[in-house]
């Protein structure tokens, strides 16, 4: 098994012990009302918005920043300039926990988006529940049934998707399933090697009105740069920031980035 076949099959068995939970958690996520706009965030005009992203861990670089406050990160991020931040809930592999889209959502004005590993409807109800304006959903973890139920799920809550992909096949998959903002994520989630190129191949395929996320591999301007020349939309950055001296300069060098239009975005 690869570390994706181990994660999944670990969130798997994580997704089993919340089902006891299944009914109380539709009942609060449903009572929540809606989330505060994503999407909406992350369309800024002839601008490459910023998704800062709270990561202590990953699977392919070990500890970042052990033992980070997560609000206290976030607050730094929307004092520099972030559309919005994502939240890592992972544990076992990325040292994050639903308390930290909690403590970030109240820390902050800017919208959150839960990044997980989503698998069933359960975590979906738990994501709005904590306060999470949006949460990832991995095409390459879901089959076109699930990922239809989970984003039209998400969408019922009020609840912004972030459908990610990385080749083309999935690419159709997530429009086909109506996705509305979609990330192309740099990194082959099989291998982790990273490679910007995928992004700027994939990003005329996205259809028009969709909001176009560019993902990991961005470490300073000339990447955001890079990414806006081929109308990317957003660019998700964790790892850059959360290594860096000062999160807030860093973050502050990204944005302003000029975006421009991808071939028949008239919205842009």
């Amino acid at each position: 098994m690869n570390v994706l076949d181990r994660i999944v099959a670990e969130k798997r068995e994580e997704v089993a012990g919340l089902q006891a939970w299944r009914a109380a958690l539709r009942r609060e996520a449903e009572a929540a009302g809606a989330g505060s706009g994503l999407a909406g965030a992350l369309r800024q005009s002839g601008e490459v918005a910023v998704l800062a992203e709270v990561k202590r861990r990953s699977p392919s670089a070990g500890w970042i920043l052990e033992g980070a406050d997560a609000a206290g990160v976030a607050r730094v991020y929307e004092s520099s300039g972030a559309a919005a931040v994502s939240v890592l809930t992972d544990e076992a592999w990325f040292g994050g926990s639903l308390d930290d889209v909690r403590s970030v959502k109240a820390a902050v004005e800017i919208p959150v988006l839960r990044k997980d590993f989503v698998l069933d409807p359960v975590q979906v109800w738990q994501a709005r529940a904590a306060g999470a304006d949006g949460l990832l959903l991995i095409v390459r973890i879901l089959d076109d049934v699930l990922l239809g139920d989970l984003l039209a799920l998400g969408t019922s809550l009020g609840m912004d998707a972030l459908v990610e992909v990385h080749e083309e096949g999935e690419l159709e998959r997530a429009m086909s399933a109506g996705a509305r903002v979609v990330g192309i994520n740099s990194r082959d989630l099989t291998t982790f090697q990273t490679d910007l190129a995928v992004v700027e191949r994939m990003a005329a395929q996205v259809e028009e009105g969709v909001v176009l996320v560019g993902e990991s591999g961005i470490g300073g301007p000339a990447d955001v740069d890079r990414l806006g020349a081929v109308g990317v939309d957003a660019v998700l950055v964790g790892e850059s920031l959360m290594r860096a001296p000062d999160m807030g300069q860093a973050l502050a060098r990204l944005t302003g980035r000029a975006r421009r239009s991808r071939p028949g975005d008239a919205a842009s």
